[in-house]
C-alpha cells in the first residue's frame, strides 16, 4: 500500500472514531438530563451548530431521539437499547466506509432516501463527484466543495424528509449516473430489496433504470433476510451487497449464488 493510501485511511478512521465518540457523548447527555440544546451541546464538544443538527438527524432516523427546534429529547425506552444503537451504528459506519472506497474521481452517483445510503458520503474522498438524490437530509450535511449535490425535487415526505411522486421521477428520467448506492428495509434472494413505503418504490425503480454502471445495496444484519411489502429491485438488477459480519450467512450464500457480489465489512470498535 502506498503511503498516500495508507494516509487516507488513517483519516477515514480518524473521520469515523470521532463522529461516534460525539455521537456518543451526545447520548450520554440526552441519558443523563432527557434533552439537550444543540448551542450549549455544539460549544460543549467543540463542534458547529450544523455538525449536532446532522448528529441528532442521524440518531432521530436510529429511533433514539425526537428533534425539536432548537434541540432534542430521548426517545422512551432509549436507555435499554444504548449498547444496540451503538454497535447498529458501528455496522452502518463500517459499510458506509467501504462502499466509498467504489466512488471514483468524476463519478456521478444515485442515493435514494436511505439514511444508511447517505452517511457514505462523508467518507467519499474521490474529486469532482456529483451525487443525485431524493433524500432531503443531505442539506443537513457537511459536504466538500468538489462535491456537486443535485435534489430530485418532488413530494416531501415528513419525517423522512424523502422527495417522492411524478416530480421526481420524471426528474430521475432525465439524467443518468454512473454508479448507484441503495440502502433498504429487507433484502432477500427471492424477493429482492423492499422497502416499507410504497411511494419511494418508484423512485428506486427509476433510479435502477437510469444507471449506467454499478448498483450497491448498502444493509446492515438487521435488514438481511427480512422482506417488507414493497419491492424496489430485484437481484439481477444489482451487482454488489455490502453488509457487516452479523448478517446471516445462509442468506448472504443464496444472494451469491444469483450472480451477485457480497461484501461483509468488521465493524470498528
Amino acid at each position: 500500500m502506498r503511503s498516500n493510501q495508507i494516509s487516507e485511511v488513517g483519516t477515514l478512521k480518524n473521520s469515523r472514531a470521532t463522529i461516534e465518540n460525539r455521537r456518543k457523548r451526545i447520548l450520554m447527555e440526552l441519558q443523563k438530563s432527557g434533552t439537550v440544546n444543540v448551542q450549549a451541546i455544539s460549544e460543549e464538544l467543540n463542534a458547529s451548530p450544523l455538525t449536532i443538527r446532522r448528529d441528532l438527524a442521524y440518531l432521530e432516523e436510529q429511533g433514539t431521539v425526537h428533534r425539536h427546534y432548537g434541540g432534542a429529547t430521548i426517545c422512551a425506552g432509549v436507555e435499554r437499547k444504548e449498547f444496540h444503537t451503538d454497535d447498529l451504528l458501528s455496522c452502518r459506519e463500517a459499510i458506509a466506509m467501504r462502499a466509498a472506497e467504489f466512488v471514483e474521481d468524476g463519478d456521478t452517483i444515485f442515493i435514494n432516501s436511505s439514511s444508511s445510503a447517505l452517511i457514505m458520503l462523508q467518507f467519499v474522498t474521490a474529486n469532482g463527484v456529483t451525487v443525485i438524490t431524493n433524500n432531503g437530509k443531505i442539506l443537513g450535511m457537511d459536504i466538500p466543495m468538489s462535491m456537486t449535490v443535485v435534489l430530485t425535487g418532488g413530494e416531501l415526505r415528513i419525517p423522512k424528509a424523502s422527495m417522492i411522486g411524478d416530480f421526481a421521477v420524471n426528474n430521475l428520467s432525465r439524467v443518468t449516473a454512473t454508479k448507484a448506492f441503495f440502502g433498504c428495509s429487507g433484502l432477500t434472494a427471492d424477493e429482492g430489496f423492499t422497502t416499507a413505503s410504497m411511494q419511494e418504490v418508484a423512485v428506486n425503480q427509476t433510479m435502477l433504470s437510469r444507471v449506467t454502471g454499478e448498483c450497491f445495496i448498502l444493509a446492515d444484519h438487521t435488514k438481511v433476510g427480512k422482506k417488507n411489502s414493497f419491492i424496489s429491485g430485484t437481484l439481477d438488477q444489482l451487482d454488489c451487497v455490502i453488509t457487516d459480519n452479523k448478517a446471516d450467512r445462509e442468506v448472504l450464500e443464496s444472494i451469491e449464488v444469483r450472480n451477485v457480489r457480497v461484501i461483509q465489512v468488521n465493524p470498528m470498535k
